[in-house]
């Protein structure tokens, strides 16, 4: 495994529940201020395997990306407000360095 990939697994291990982080956030904190698209190629294919909180990553927009009602109702059951697909960021983001 890859420094980076295991940054992105334990930055993604933090999230708490009812908060959200987007996938270029966490690749910025990985290191990678560009790596958003490996960010989601790292959640795909290693959530089961380290059971990650895969719902809790959606776009920089604060949107779900797949259309998928799992991860809707997996937020909303944490408490995060979904509407159209859409997350307000300001009120559900998580930012680990200042929530530490």
């Amino acid at each position: 495994m890859s420094p980076f990939t295991a940054k992105v697994i334990g930055i993604i291990r933090t999230i708490p529940p009812g908060k959200v982080m987007t996938y270029g956030q966490i690749a910025s904190l990985a290191g990678s201020p560009r790596g958003a698209r490996q960010v989601a190629r790292i959640l795909h294919s290693m959530s089961k395997k380290h059971k990650l909180p895969w719902h809790r990553v959606i776009s920089s927009k604060g949107e779900i990306s797949l259309k998928d009602d799992e991860q809707k109702m997996a937020l909303q059951f944490e408490g995060v407000k979904v509407t159209n697909w859409s997350i307000n960021l300001s009120q559900f983001q998580y930012h680990p360095d200042k929530n530490a």
